[in-house]
């Protein structure tokens, strides 16, 4: 029997399964983790988890692995959650995805696979993201160990930063059987996932859960090492002896407003913001001596409305600013942020002053910042990315009272490795040139992707990055063919 005409371990009868509504994810108290750094979402339970896979409608042609840029084969991953086969859904996911834990937290999936859930035509879509995340969670309770790894070949490869591009890409290559060694400049591995994503959206022991994994599937990790200054990519080829390198070191650079007053104490990029809360223990306070000035009975404003922007404004909430705001310049139509994480921030006590656009940091007369000036906006025909160009409303400006502002409106590419790195060419704007498909560079054994790549994107785009990378370094390995 073929199968896609194996029988369906599934007892609702087709017809009924879109009359059983999503399951809701269970979630902590509003008023209670504004004062908390503990996870918001808590997870399904086993029922929760069968209902809700349940509703999947098995369709023959899955649209949702079409639009996952991993992979995910979510019908068959589903089926075994319906047949009460947990370990062996999760081992299903990890055919495609090496962080399942970590996806199922903090993936886009309203944009990728539940976007294009064929249930979302008439009802919400599959919980897919959610159920991604049970099983994760069920397998690393259950101590399962990873799948063997092909034989090895005694090709060795180097893999530049630990965010979600490389870790993709080293659990690929090391099944393949090659050698890998990741390089993080950080003291702690994981990149933007642990130093930019609160401990309350993705928890430190889950990512470093992750880590384990991939040590005992012989992924080896060295942190505090910055390649173009510790080590340049030439000496890991001639010195090192390496056979290819994947560049994944992110786009980390804070991308500023450049208006009067950014100078002023007080006035913070979210990279900073949020390293020095995950990084430096801020969560963990009094524990931890907070390594920032202190939030609590402040004014906090993020300027921005990404993830990021909201990660940053949450934050400064449970460090017990009094007021937070997010001032984002268009309207919360245009806002970037996922959905879910909008919703979270309005029931801790955000303040949305959509339409605002800060033209001035103001100075208390010490050095600090007391205030941001802004004028309001409206939206007037698109611009390049698709959203209503915001434009100012003459005589509008006023006044919102701060003690900190966080500027969250972008990042850019460090430029390091690229300066330290001969023949590697770069675009205009300093990032590496890749191939869209195999993420070859202009140097021979060179591979490159994730946002150093593309821009600031979402983890799932540079895992998919990754794992196109990792496919490319093998048929490299295999026949040295550039």
């Amino acid at each position: 029997m073929s199968p896609a005409k194996e029988a369906s371990a599934n007892p609702v009868p087709m017809k009924e399964r879109i009359k059983i509504p999503r399951q809701g994810m269970p979630e902590q108290a509003a008023e209670l983790r504004v004062m908390n750094f503990t996870e918001v979402n808590l997870g399904y339970s086993m029922e929760l988890a069968r209902q809700e896979a349940l509703r999947c409608l098995e369709c023959a042609k899955p649209t949702c692995v079409d639009y996952c840029p991993v992979g995910v084969k979510v019908k068959d991953f589903v089926k075994l959650i319906v047949a009460g086969d947990y370990l062996g859904a999760a081992a299903k996911i990890r055919e495609d995805n090496v962080l399942p834990a970590i996806t199922g937290r903090v993936c886009p999936q309203e944009d990728h696979c539940e976007g294009f859930c064929l249930l979302h035509k008439k009802v919400d879509s599959l919980g897919i993201g959610y159920l991604e995340r049970f099983v994760a969670d069920y397998e690393q309770k259950a101590g399962a160990p990873p799948a063997a790894n092909a034989a090895p070949t005694g090709k060795k490869v180097a893999i530049v930063g630990s965010g979600p591009a490389g870790l993709s890409a080293a659990g690929d290559l090391i099944q393949r059987g090659h050698q890998v060694h990741v390089f993080e400049a950080l003291h702690e591995i994981g990149g933007v996932l642990v130093y930019g994503i609160p401990e309350f959206r993705l928890p430190k022991q889950v990512m470093r859960e992750q880590i384990d994994t991939m040590r005992k599937m012989g992924v080896e990790f060295e942190t505090n090492v910055v390649v173009g200054k510790t080590v340049s990519i030439d000496e890991l080829f001639e010195e090192e002896g390496y056979d290819a390198v994947f560049i994944a070191t992110g786009a980390g650079l804070p991308v500023f407003l450049n208006i009067p007053g950014e100078h002023l104490n007080g006035v913070y990029s979210a990279n900073e913001f949020l390293t020095r809360i995950n990084l430096m223990h801020a969560y963990e306070f009094p524990r931890y001596d907070e390594p920032m000035v202190g939030l609590r009975g402040k004014h906090v404003a993020v300027i921005g409305g990404g993830n990021t922007a909201l990660d940053a404004i949450r934050s400064a909430r449970r460090l017990g600013a009094e007021r937070a705001y997010v001032l984002y310049r268009r309207s919360e139509t245009e806002m970037p942020a996922r959905a879910e994480e909008v919703k979270h921030a309005k029931q801790e006590g955000i303040d949305f002053q959509v339409l605002t656009n800060p033209v001035e940091f103001l100075d208390d007369g010490r050095g600090w910042l007391r205030a941001a000036r802004c004028v309001r906006m409206e939206l007037g025909e698109p611009d390049a990315s698709g959203r209503r160009r915001p434009i100012p409303i003459a005589g509008s400006e006023f006044e919102v009272p701060l003690s900190v502002a966080i500027i969250a409106t972008g990042t850019s590419a460090n430029p390091l490795v690229q300066s330290t790195t001969p023949g590697l060419k770069t675009n205009k704007r300093g990032y590496i040139e890749a191939d869209s498909e195999s993420q070859r560079t202009s140097r021979k054994g060179v591979f490159a992707g994730g946002d150093i790549v593309t821009g600031s994107a979402t983890v799932i785009l540079a895992m998919g990055a990754g794992r196109r990378a990792a496919k490319a370094i093998h048929e490299y390995l295999n026949t040295g063919a550039w």
